[in-house]
């Protein structure tokens, strides 16, 4: 793959994205947008899982500028968010998406006490989600009355630890560290297939911990490839690897990188499951590429530079083409920044639009390509 020269395209692109989010933000304000409807982001609750998306965009975009007034609007979705912990029902595994980006980001970035503080509330109660007999982090709480998930865990939650790793560094206790990794490998052992593709969703029998079956979640099919969760692995299992030096999450997080690099088309923006059949939309996730390229990005940083190169130029080329193919700059009737994202292709739900972690992504890959070194996660 070529290097690309991303000296010029990368400025134009921040300083795009600049202009466009300062221009919405005055409409979403302190809300928790998720997907872009009709070219209007649909704001959700805040225990919404991706509550922490907006303001971790705009924590990144005033790390930069210093804009006060995106500082101002990421405190206030911080602050809502101590009614979600004081209701408590609504907590699930993305505690870890919701408190990195909004606690653990002003706590990097400007030492709030009160931010460190809510960050490691919420890291306990991430803890307390955590399986012993099958060594896994439970994911969801019953969607309705009747059902039962207390054994099911998700790719999804690779992105949740390191908010555990964040919190055995700053407090200096390894348990949450611990308990981190051992759901990483409960990951590495039932999650990640040998080609690199990964299972979405892997139910256990939550009172003895053995593996049942693996479900299609948001994928195609139980065995296929949905690209956000090998999205996910990637990213994740290179965190992992960052925060612990535990070579067996690099080797993890390269082994679903060459899968999901192997399967993209000739514009580097995956479809939304990379083994469908014929007769299904291939729809595109950009969402699943902006993610999978902050993942390749940081790989680059973790090998050798006789690697780097190649994981380097694909997450490079990924974000070029969201911004070049993708980017919605100039239409000021779409909110959104990227389009053609696919939350839930098997509910039908959110298809072909912007998601507002799509574009938390492609800011943060812009960010790590603009030389900024310190990571949220």
């Amino acid at each position: 793959m070529t290097a690309l020269n991303t000296s010029g395209w990368v400025e134009e692109a921040w300083q795009q994205t600049v202009a466009k989010v300062n221009r919405t933000s005055r409409r979403i304000g302190a809300g928790f947008p998720h997907a872009s409807v009709d070219g209007t982001y649909k704001l959700e609750p805040a225990y919404w899982w991706t509550a922490g998306f907006w303001p971790g965009l705009l924590w990144l975009l005033y790390r930069d500028t210093k804009d006060e007034h995106f500082k101002a609007i990421a405190e206030q979705c911080e602050s809502q968010l101590d009614q979600v912990i004081a209701d408590y029902y609504k907590l699930d595994h993305d505690i870890g998406f919701m408190w990195t980006l909004t606690s653990v980001a002003q706590y990097k970035l400007l030492q709030s006490e009160d931010s460190k503080r809510r960050a490691l509330l919420a890291a306990n109660l991430l803890c307390g989600r955590f399986n012993v007999k099958g060594n896994f982090i439970r994911a969801w709480n019953p969607w309705r009355e009747g059902e039962n998930n207390a054994g099911w865990a998700i790719i999804d939650c690779m992105m949740n630890l390191p908010l555990l790793y964040w919190a055995t560094e700053v407090t200096g206790d390894p348990r949450y560290k611990h308990l981190a990794m051992e759901h990483a490998d409960t990951v590495l052992k039932h999650f990640i297939r040998p080609d690199g593709s990964v299972y979405h969703i892997v139910r256990f029998d939550e009172t003895t911990g053995e593996r049942v079956e693996a479900l299609g979640g948001q994928g195609y099919a139980p065995e296929s490839g949905w690209s956000r969760g090998t999205a996910w692995a990637i990213y994740g299992m290179a965190l992992s690897y960052h925060h612990t030096r535990e070579v067996r999450y690099l080797h993890a997080a390269k082994q679903a990188a060459h899968f999901f690099i192997s399967q993209l088309p000739e514009d580097h923006v995956p479809h939304w499951d990379f083994r469908i059949p014929p007769e299904v939309t291939p729809y595109r996730d950009s969402s699943a590429g902006a993610c999978a390229a902050c993942g390749l990005l940081l790989i680059a940083d973790e090998v050798d530079a006789l690697e780097a190169d190649g994981y380097r130029n694909a997450g490079e080329a990924i974000l070029h083409s969201l911004y070049t193919n993708y980017g919605a700059w100039d239409n000021e009737q779409e909110e959104g920044l990227i389009l053609h994202g696919t939350s839930h292709y098997p509910e039908q739900k959110n298809m072909d639009v912007p998601l507002i972690y799509g574009d938390y992504y492609f800011v943060e890959g812009l960010s790590r390509l603009k030389g900024h070194t310190e990571r949220f996660w």
